[in-house]
C-alpha cells in the first residue's frame, strides 16, 4: 500500500525549526514504514487520516488478526520519550505499548488499537471535561528516580526566549505571559509525570477501557501546566459564546476545583501556553489561529 503522509502532518512538521530534516524524513517515510512493518511481522490496513500533527499512524493487523497501530515520528521529536512515558503508565489511563523490541532500530511504536475516529471531542462538552479529568487523575504519577524527562521549567525557558522576540501585535500579552511564567517557576513546584500535550482530541475510545490517552509529549512538573491546555479546548466554541471573558475564567475555576489545582497557577499557565501558541501561529502564518489564541489570552 502507499504510505502517503496526510497533509495535516506535512503542514505541521513544516512549521518546526528543523523542517529541513523533517522533509528528508517525509521523503523516506514509505521505505521506513515498510521496514518497520516487516520487522514486527504486521500487515498494514490503512494510514490513519487526517491523523496527528507529529507522526504517521498506520492501522495494522498481526497474522492472527489482532489489530494494532504502528506510529512513526521524526527522530527529532524524541519518540523514545513517548515510549518511556507510556511504559511508565503501563496502560493505566493511556494506550498500551505492545512490542518494544525494535524501537531502538527505527523509533517506531507498536500500540494497541483504539478507535481513532472517536475522541472526547465527540461527547457533549460537560461530559468530555468530566472524562478528561478522570483520565488526567490516572496519568499524574511520580516519575521514576533518575528520569530523563524535561521539566516544565526547562521546556518553558526555551519557549520564553522565543516569546521575548514576539512581534508588536503580541508584545503586551507576551510580557504578561513572561511575567506569569517567572512567578510560576520562582519556587519549586510538584514533580509529577505530565502528558504535556493533553486535550480532548488526545483521549480516544478503547476496548479494555472506555477512554485512553495517546500522543504524550512527556515532561515532569506541576499539574496546573498539564491542565492549562485543556482550558482552551474547543476554542472556537468558547469564542462564539456570549459568556466571553467571564466564561473563560469560570472554566479555569471549574477545572481547577475539579482536580484540586490552585486556580491562580492554572490561570497563569493557561495564559502562558495560549500566548506561546498564538505567537507560534503568527510565525507560521496561521493568522486566524493566532487571533483566536491571543484574544482568549487577553480574557485571562
Amino acid at each position: 500500500m502507499a504510505f502517503e503522509p496526510p497533509q495535516r502532518l506535512v503542514r505541521a512538521l513544516g512549521e518546526l525549526p528543523e523542517s529541513a530534516h523533517v522533509s528528508d524524513w517525509l521523503g523516506q517515510l514509505p521505505g521506513l514504514a515498510e521496514a518497520a512493518l516487516a520487522r514486527r511481522g504486521v500487515q498494514a490496513q490503512r494510514v490513519q487520516a487526517p491523523g496527528g500533527r507529529s507522526s504517521l499512524v498506520v492501522l495494522v493487523r498481526y497474522a492472527d488478526g489482532t489489530p494494532a497501530a504502528l506510529k512513526l515520528a521524526p527522530p527529532g521529536l524524541r519518540p523514545d520519550r513517548e515510549l518511556a512515558a507510556l511504559a511508565h503508565w503501563g496502560g493505566f489511563g493511556s494506550v498500551r505499548v505492545l512490542d518494544t523490541r525494535h524501537h531502538e532500530e527505527d523509533g517506531a511504536l507498536l500500540l494497541e488499537r483504539l478507535h481513532p475516529e472517536v475522541s472526547l471531542r465527540s461527547l457533549p462538552e460537560a461530559k468530555a471535561l468530566l472524562e478528561a479529568c478522570g483520565t488526567l487523575r490516572r496519568l499524574w504519577v511520580a516519575p521514576a528516580p533518575g528520569h530523563g524527562w524535561e521539566t516544565v521549567a526547562e521546556r518553558t525557558s526555551e519557549q520564553a526566549e522565543v516569546l521575548r522576540k514576539a512581534p508588536p501585535e503580541a508584545a503586551e500579552l507576551a510580557s504578561a505571559a513572561l511575567a506569569a511564567r517567572e512567578e510560576l517557576t520562582a519556587a519549586p513546584a510538584e514533580e509529577l509525570l505530565l502528558h504535556g500535550n493533553f486535550r480532548q482530541g488526545k483521549v480516544l475510545a478503547g476496548e479494555r477501557a472506555p477512554w485512553l490517552a495517546v500522543g504524550p509529549d512527556p515532561m515532569v512538573g506541576e499539574r496546573a501546566y498539564d491542565l492549562a491546555r485543556l482550558v482552551r479546548d474547543r476554542l472556537e466554541d468558547q469564542m462564539a459564546s456570549s459568556a466571553g471573558a467571564a466564561g473563560a475564567r469560570r472554566r479555569v475555576n471549574k477545572l481547577a476545583d475539579a482536580l484540586e489545582v490552585d486556580r491562580d497557577r492554572l490561570r497563569g499557565w493557561t495564559l502562558f501556553r495560549a500566548v506561546e501558541s498564538g505567537n507560534r501561529a503568527l510565525a507560521a502564518g496561521r493568522r486566524r489561529d493566532a487571533e483566536l489564541l491571543l484574544e482568549f489570552a487577553g480574557w485571562l
